[in-house]
């Protein structure tokens, strides 16, 4: 099977991020290196850098040459164009604060909709929100098990590019996985609530099957807080500085028998 592995350079290489990678390599999958760099206004080169030589010496090899999303805006402008024409895009002024005004008791921020009629430009300077109506998303992860998604009731439209003109991770993971072939993803638990709206936007983008799913347990920095980039000790820069070989990274990075 064809799966990725997606590092954000927001930050420097972390235990964490070893955890996931155990898993990527270690099912013996075709593998595809993607820098998911979509967010212009956090993300340095001095990160990627330090990523690409952190997974070198750990023997991390992708099976084809990385690519970055910051290179593939035309790829996700062609995307949204299909949605556009469709109608299933509009414009969507409302702040951060207001939907956090409105959101869930889970925790997780609901659109109301409240611009989904305002007929606003889909261009620059206003969020371009995809619609999703009612509906279950079902899916077998790998791991978890059998799961059924609303995205109507999880999050409301989904945001696909900001007011700042960046596309949004849920949108371009949505467009890589569909346009790179990705038949498994692999990933922490912390996205299981995203797998529903990206199976229905890759549908309403032409993806026929979905791909399959892996949502692996998580390192925990304490029993409610999963390990972060702020989370310096766990640094692959800073264990190698310290002494540590690949195998010990690799070994504290695997709490769960049988990885």
């Amino acid at each position: 099977m064809l799966t990725r592995f997606a590092p954000a350079p927001t930050g420097w290489l972390h235990l964490g991020h070893v955890l996931n990678a155990e898993y990527v390599w270690g099912g013996n999958h075709r593998t595809i290196l993607r820098i998911e760099d979509h967010d212009r206004e956090r993300c340095r080169p001095e990160y990627e850098a330090g990523i690409l030589e952190d997974l070198a010496w750990l023997g991390y090899l992708p099976d084809f040459p990385f690519v970055r999303q910051s290179d593939r805006h035309a790829l996700y402008h062609r995307a949204a164009q299909t949605l556009i024409a469709r109608g299933l895009v509009y414009g969507c002024d409302c702040t951060r604060r207001q939907i956090e005004s409105r959101g869930a008791a889970s925790g997780e921020l609901v659109y109301s909709g409240r611009c989904r009629d305002r007929r606003l430009p889909i261009a620059d300077g206003v969020g371009w929100r995809v619609r999703m109506d009612p509906g279950i998303e079902t899916f077998d992860d790998v791991l978890v098990g059998p799961q059924a998604q609303d995205p109507s009731r999880q999050c409301g439209d989904v945001l696909i590019r900001d007011r700042l003109g960046n596309w949004t991770y849920q949108f371009a993971a949505t467009v890589d996985d569909f346009e790179q072939g990705i038949d498994l993803v692999i990933r922490g638990v912390d996205l299981l609530e995203s797998t529903g709206r990206q199976i229905r936007l890759a549908r309403l983008l032409g993806r026929e099957r979905p791909a399959m799913f892996m949502h692996h347990p998580l390192l925990m920095k304490t029993p409610s807080q999963k390990l972060s980039k702020s989370d310096g000790d766990t640094g692959i820069r800073d264990l190698r500085a310290r002494g540590w070989t690949p195998a010990q990274v690799k070994a504290a990075a695997r709490p769960v028998p049988g990885l």
